[in-house]
């Protein structure tokens, strides 16, 4: 499938970055947990990237060193590259790259200051617990969005059984999470799955 060829106007770009800006201030355990609302965002709502570019956006970045926000990076390049020109990728780049990271920047080094002094309130520690299962839930949101658009749907059940092992390979023992990655890459790559 090949990617559209889209026109974006000064006002497009200003909504991709205000979006973005809502996105990192929601983006409670990292930017990977806001990846729903990115998907239907941009591929369901203006159709800017397909359900291909979108996934490879994520799993490219996933796969690379570094940070895990470079999935926004692409997604924005992919964007760029849908309006036509190498220029735009590299706007595109820049346009979600310093909306995603900006606002958290900020909040987070601004909150932490302030929770570190004030640690000791019973509110900060409410706080804390009180996220956790926000966390959860967003990666959870996460997961459903990149497993239903695999091709095989949600009903897979061999899928989700993979998953539920691989998740408590990674919790229960020390396999590191590297080796968990290289036997699904292996799976995929034999077509066992």
């Amino acid at each position: 499938m090949t990617a559209p060829l889209i026109v974006l106007a000064w006002h497009d770009w200003l909504n991709l970055f205000s979006h973005f800006l809502l996105l990192s201030l929601m983006s409670i355990g990292g930017a990977i947990s806001t990846t729903s609302e990115m998907h239907r965002f941009l591929v369901e709502q203006h159709h800017w990237l397909t359900q291909a570019q979108f996934n490879d956006s994520i799993a490219i970045a996933q796969a690379a060193p570094g940070p895990n926000v470079l999935f926004v990076a692409l997604m924005g390049w992919n964007v760029g590259l849908n309006a036509g020109s190498t220029v735009a990728a590299v706007f595109g780049v820049a346009v979600t790259m310093f909306g995603i990271l900006i606002p958290s920047t900020f909040l987070t080094y601004f909150a932490s200051q302030w929770g570190h002094r004030n640690r000791h309130l019973r509110v900060v520690r409410a706080f804390k617990q009180g996220m956790a299962p926000l966390v959860i839930a967003l990666l959870m949101a996460t997961a459903w969005i990149l497993a239903s658009a695999g091709g095989h749907g949600t009903a897979d059940w061999r899928l989700w059984l993979l998953s539920l092992v691989s998740g408590l390979v990674i919790w229960r023992t020390k396999v590191h999470l590297l080796w968990v990655l290289g036997a699904g890459a292996l799976l995929g790559a034999f077509q066992l799955l």
